[in-house]
């Protein structure tokens, strides 16, 4: 059965029970940093995701962000609500659906000056499709898809 088929409740509820879920905080997180560490201001200025540096962070939310300088950290604290990701950097395809899922970093967008995230690839591909209707429905979901605690791995 391929994944077309499978109808989208059904598919978040194997999900679940398949692959686990895990307490989420405010931002999605990896080894305890937001964005896996990566410097958020790489996604808006061409250079794409780089690591950032441990000496070099900030609290935001409660969530460690990461820099590659002193200059991105300044950026970043600024107008951090601008250039933190939206829906807190959880995935944007799975807030449209309702449930927050987890991101991979090469799965990103800009789009009007906003940073979303995708579970993968393929994912984005297809929130690539109807980008503009998903983001509207995130929007709409996300004031209580942000209270949930699970996040699908």
């Amino acid at each position: 059965m391929i994944l077309e088929e499978i109808p989208r409740k059904l598919f978040v509820v194997l999900s679940f029970v398949f692959s686990g879920a895990v307490a989420a905080g405010d931002f999605f997180e990896r080894n305890g940093l937001a964005l896996g560490g990566i410097d958020p201001i790489t996604f808006f200025d061409g250079s794409g995701p780089r690591q950032g540096i441990p000496s070099i962070q900030a609290t935001f939310k409660g969530s460690i962000f990461l820099f590659t300088s002193e200059a991105h950290r300044e950026r970043f604290l600024a107008s951090p609500e601008k250039l933190s990701p939206q829906f807190n950097g959880f995935c944007a395809f799975g807030t449209a659906g309702e449930y927050k899922a987890k991101t991979e970093p090469e799965a990103y967008t800009v789009v009007d000056g906003q940073l979303y995230f995708n579970y993968d690839l393929g994912v984005q591909k297809k929130w690539r499709r109807d980008r503009d209707a998903l983001i509207k429905k995130a929007q709409l979901n996300w004031p209580s898809v942000m209270k949930t605690t699970r996040v699908y791995q």
